[in-house]
Parts: structure tokens; sequence; C-alpha cells
């Protein structure tokens, strides 16, 4: 196998654009016949993983209707609109534990990680979760697309330096494949709701 990329994370889908703008591809292009660390190729497969759950995420939730957002997964359970704001919360709150930036939207943790479904007031519409999504996931691909083989080894913000020297599996990639399950496990409750047309 060449050791470069088979296809740009960034190459255009068949169809056209998502509506996300993914940017270029993470981390340097490969030359022909340059070979491609163990560490780079795995980081390329979890980012990948990441992009893949994120565009499953736009074509289910983008495409449902006011009515469909307010479908339960299951009776007296979570609504659609809730999972979706939980995720783009989550998601948020990954750019400063990863060292990104500030958070964009820190007013979702109120309604969609503080407090269950329905126990609130939601002051979001699905085009403003829709839109407030897009900005999030755009600017942790942004950060992302920064880091190093090395740089997604190093510490996130939550851990200290002490534990770090104790826990080194406490990094930045490790946050990348949890939070990409936890993306992955929610699409997978979403799909239980059959949205009615």
């Amino acid at each position: 196998m060449k050791n470069q990329w088979k296809e740009n994370i960034d190459e255009e889908p068949a169809g056209g654009r998502t509506k996300l703008d993914w940017g270029p591809a993470i981390g340097p292009k490969w030359k022909a016949g340059e070979r491609m660390t163990t560490e780079k190729s795995l980081i390329d497969s979890a980012l990948r993983g990441w992009k893949s759950n994120v565009e499953r995420a736009d074509k289910l939730f983008e495409g449902l209707s006011p009515g469909q957002l307010e479908q339960e997964v299951a009776p007296g359970r979570n609504r659609l609109i809730y999972l979706w704001g939980h995720l783009a919360a989550v998601n948020d709150g990954l750019l400063p534990l990863l060292g990104i930036g500030e958070r964009l939207h820190p007013e979702l943790d109120s309604m969609f990680i503080s407090n269950p479904d329905k126990s609130v007031q939601l002051t979001v519409s699905g085009q403003s979760l829709q839109a407030a999504w897009q900005e999030i996931n755009q600017e942790l691909w942004e950060g992302f697309s920064k880091f190093s083989a090395s740089d997604w080894a190093q510490r996130h913000t939550a851990v200290s330096e002490e534990d770090f020297e104790r826990q080194p599996h406490r990094n930045r990639f490790a946050v990348l494949l949890g939070r990409t399950a936890h993306v992955a496990y929610h699409l997978g409750q979403a799909t239980l709701a059959q949205p009615k047309a």
C-alpha cells in the first residue's frame, strides 16, 4: 500500500459538498513513497470516524421538521431536539477541553446537559440549533487540523500535570475516541424514533 492518504479527508463527497466545510485534510499531505507512521495512521482513522459520525448527525437532524424534532425516541424518553442539543453542547465543551479555544455556546448546557429533557423551556429552535451545531463542529475541525501526532498525545485541560504523569492515557486522543463513541451512541438512540412525516 502506498503510504499516502488514499483519499483526502476533505474530498468532496458524491453529490456535492456537505453544509459543514471540513476544510483541509488533517495533518500534512503525504507524498508518494513517504511512510505514514503508525501514530499518524491511528489519528487519521480516528478523525475519519469523528467526521463520519458528525456527518451522520447532520444528515439525520438537519432533515427533520420542527414537529419531527419534538418526537421522543421512545414513549417518555428524550426528544430528538434534546439529543441534538445535547450533542452540540458536549461538542462545544470539547473546545476548551482540548485547548482549542473558548466555548461558543455555553448557554446550551442548562437546556441539554444540566437538566433532563422537558424540565426546562428550550430557548432554541431547530434552525438556531443547526447553526450552533455547524459553528461548533467547524471550530473543532479547524482545531483538529492544527494538531500534530504529538499534540494528540498531550494531556487535555481537565487533568493536572501531576495526574497526567501517572495516567498518560488521559490525553486529547482518548477524548476524541470517547466523544466519537458518544456521538455514535446518541445517533443510535435517535434512529429509534422513526420520525413521522
